[in-house]
């Protein structure tokens, strides 16, 4: 079991959840204070994305995640940052002409998911680690293992931490290549994505057999979605990782019962100390992950 912690809060993800529930963050200060709002709850880990504010569905604009890292840094407290780098890897085909692109395609290439991790310099970005049919529909998740090596390379160059996310047991395979080729410092860092259509099941048999993968001196964390996430968040610490939470994955702290992030965070946190753990300061997830604190200097001045 896991004694020290590493909380992550996912203020608000991509997803179509925003008329689900009125406590899904959108605009970059509305995200912000929810990530404010997760840290005071004890969150080691604020797990940033953007949304569009007028369609308020997933954004790779980085104004937007400017102006949440800087009020997240301007506050009174000092999680550690992480931005996702998966946006720009979404692929929507007809199922009767598959290569002819649908509504709902938003497919870059490497380099071009990271111009906000280039400028912010977060101490973690995330790299999705292989490709998935993501859900139903002809909805893929694409990301290569040319793209992936080429992110990489990039992110190490920067001098960000990767959280590789791991959906199947091939993602983590090829991410253990990651890790052999160099391409990944050390100690590596996996998000273990559990439940997600259709990547890894929320199984905690399976759970095991992916952490019996892991390479020695790795870190990882592990979620579940949905109903699965608070009681995942035990199954993750009883098997040596850390946890995460938070509205990106969960709308609900039981059965009709609306969560806010902070909420979400508070009851990982009591989970935590119920099994004995305690959570990690960010300070203390910043020395367990060996992070790399950066000071981007952009127009205007520094963040």
């Amino acid at each position: 079991m896991n004694r020290k912690v590493i909380l992550t809060c996912a203020v608000t993800g991509a997803g179509d959840t925003t008329g689900k529930s009125e406590h899904v963050p959108v605009s970059p200060e509305e995200i912000a204070n929810d990530a404010i709002a997760a840290a005071r709850a004890g969150a080691s880990v604020v797990h940033i994305h953007v949304r569009d504010l007028e369609t308020k569905q997933g954004s790779r604009e980085v104004a937007y995640y400017r102006e949440v890292v800087r009020r997240i840094r301007a506050s009174d407290v000092d999680p550690v940052i992480n931005l996702t780098a998966g946006m720009g890897g979404d692929l929507v085909v007809d199922p009767q002409d598959p290569l002819t692109t649908m509504p709902g395609t938003d497919l870059i290439n490497a380099l071009d998911r990271l111009p906000h991790v280039e400028e912010l310099l977060p101490e973690i970005c995330t790299i999705d680690c292989g490709s998935l049919n993501f859900g139903e529909g002809s909805n893929l998740y694409v990301s290569t293992p040319d793209m992936l090596r080429e992110g990489s390379k990039r992110i190490q160059t920067l001098g960000v931490r990767p959280e590789m996310e791991i959906f199947d047991t091939g993602n983590l395979w090829f991410a253990n290549v990651l890790v052999e080729e160099g391409l990944i410092d050390a100690p590596p860092l996996y998000q273990l994505c559990m439940g997600i259509p259709y990547g890894a099941p929320a199984d905690p048999g399976l759970l095991a057999a992916m952490v019996n993968m892991l390479p020695k001196g790795a870190q990882f964390t592990s979620f579940a979605i949905g109903a699965n996430q608070l009681p995942w968040v035990a199954h993750s610490v009883l098997a040596g990782g850390h946890a995460r939470v938070g509205l990106e994955d969960n709308l609900y702290m039981s059965k009709g019962v609306k969560a806010t992030n902070a909420d979400l965070t508070a009851r990982a946190v009591e989970i935590i100390t119920n099994l004995g753990s305690s959570v990690a300061t960010p300070e203390e997830a910043r020395e367990i992950l060996d992070l790399r604190v950066q000071t981007p200097t952009i127009a205007g001045g520094d963040l």
